[in-house]
């Protein structure tokens, strides 16, 4: 390390006296601050120099992107190049400040809905369940058995359309555009159907604690088979244009190997874990909703590499087409019934009747509760403004999402709201990745390596 930057490293360390400090320095930076973490630098980035420093003549430090939608400001890739070799990388995050954990803190358990749906924005549903599950582990309910296939229904519904994003955007990055224009086609099919279900394209607050905010409306049957007739009809094109075609191969095939113990060192999970070799699926090993009532595979592969985590995804959309069809036959067998947990104290808002523009009330709803029982205008009243209030405790609740492990931890003292929300989001986990499968390949390996990992920076910076 040079005398330089010796005395810069010098200049913002805490042990460092202020007034013997280096001149030098810029006098407007914040210093850093020693934890038993380590040491915590400010927003100036002070440790980048020294962390990066290039220490051979023929190496250079480049800023990398965008060139996925997740790197236009939003991620930052740092780059040590040799010639064309990278022999080092580093992800930066922490642009977005969405703050929504600790948003949650100051909103009623219903509200925190709202806000973890926009994280990991993609797959908004499977954040909407994870976050349920905790609230209704910690208020002991059970949620009615319609509203657990809905729920299954949605959430395979979600995983489709995130996986058709990864594969349109991994093809945009790689120059094969077909490929990008065909995967948003199809996941305008799912859109399209979600809106009909929920009334929301994204960001849905559809799963709220205990059940679902009202059941879907008349002939959902008919439109979900509309739509899984058309998905079939459609995948097979993906393997003409993409899977057999000899360009993509030689882009993905080898490129961003990480083998299955890279994986578990690092933490990674879903498709890049199951390209590795290892079968790990929630849905399969640790059963939650009603999954274990649903006969499907999980795909797996053995090359570790790009081109398999794109196998497993186009694989995995037709296993959750398969999840799909069953759960249309056991939502007809089951019959009509509740989609809300029979609580007047936290059944809300699904026990409203909407209104025929779907924004409000019915009028009979309104003119009940406010001509006829001053007492149910009240409980309304407390209920939406206030919130119920949830046993203390804490609980931790996972759900498998098109990324792999997505977890809330939830904790309580009691009260309408919660003290502490904590999302385990893949992405964050999964980008630990990206050094491992890019250090030693060439800089257009490393967008591929960056489109396999399939980041939402929503979930990274929460």
């Amino acid at each position: 390390m040079t005398t330089e930057s010796s005395a810069r490293g010098t200049s913002i360390g805490t042990d460092a006296d202020p007034t013997t400090a280096d001149t030098t320095a810029d006098p407007y930076a914040a210093p850093g601050r020693e934890t038993t973490e380590g040491t915590v630098y400010t927003v100036t980035g002070g440790d980048w120099d020294d962390l990066l420093e290039v220490e051979h003549d023929d190496r250079i430090v480049i800023n990398m992107g965008p060139q996925h939608p997740s790197t236009h400001g939003v991620l930052r890739l740092v780059l040590e190049l040799e010639g064309e070799t990278v022999t080092q990388g580093r992800a930066v995050i922490g642009y977005l400040h969405t703050g929504i954990e600790k948003n949650c803190e100051y909103r009623t358990w219903t509200q925190g809905v709202t806000f973890v749906t926009r994280a990991d924005y993609l797959s908004p549903l499977f954040n909407e369940g994870a976050y349920c599950m905790a609230v209704e582990k910690l208020l002991g309910i059970e949620v009615p058995q319609r509203a657990e296939h809905l729920r299954v229904l949605l959430w395979e519904l979600n995983r489709i359309g995130s996986h058709l994003v990864a594969l349109a955007t991994g093809g945009m990055e790689l120059g094969a555009l077909t490929g990008m224009t065909s995967g948003f086609r199809e996941r305008e099919e799912v859109l399209h159907l979600l809106e009909f279900l929920t009334g929301l394209r994204m960001n849905h607050a559809f799963i709220r604690p205990g059940g679902l905010a009202q059941d879907m409306p008349e002939g959902w049957q008919d439109k979900v088979r509309d739509f899984l007739k058309v998905m079939n009809s459609r995948l097979p094109d993906y393997d003409r244009l993409l899977t057999g075609q000899p360009i993509w191969r030689q882009r993905l095939e080898g490129v961003g190997y990480l083998p299955v113990d890279g994986c578990l060192a690092l933490g990674a999970s879903g498709p890049i874990l199951r390209s590795a070799g290892l079968a790990w699926d929630l849905r399969k090993h640790m059963p939650y909703s009603v999954y274990d009532q649903y006969d499907f595979e999980v795909p797996t592969a053995t090359e570790a590499d790009c081109f398999a985590r794109y196998r497993m995804r186009v694989a995995e959309i037709h296993e959750s087409l398969k999840i799909m069809e069953q759960a249309v036959t056991k939502l007809d067998e089951l019959g009509p019934g509740r989609v809300m947990v029979d609580d007047p104290k936290v059944a809300w808002p699904a026990q409203l009747s909407i209104g025929s523009d779907g924004m409000g009330n019915t009028l009979e709803h309104v003119r009940k509760i406010m001509g006829q029982s001053m007492e149910s205008l009240i409980h309304h009243f407390k209920l939406v403004t206030e919130g119920f209030h949830v046993p203390p405790g804490q609980a931790y609740a996972a759900v498998e999402s098109p990324r792999g492990e997505l977890a809330v931890h939830a904790v309580s003292d009691g009260g309408t709201r919660p003290v502490r929300i904590h999302v385990r989001d893949p992405s964050f986990v999964n980008l630990q990745t990206m050094p491992a499968m890019s250090e030693g390949g060439q800089v257009a390996d490393v967008i591929a390596a960056v489109a396999s990992i399939d980041p939402v920076m929503g979930g990274c910076d929460r």
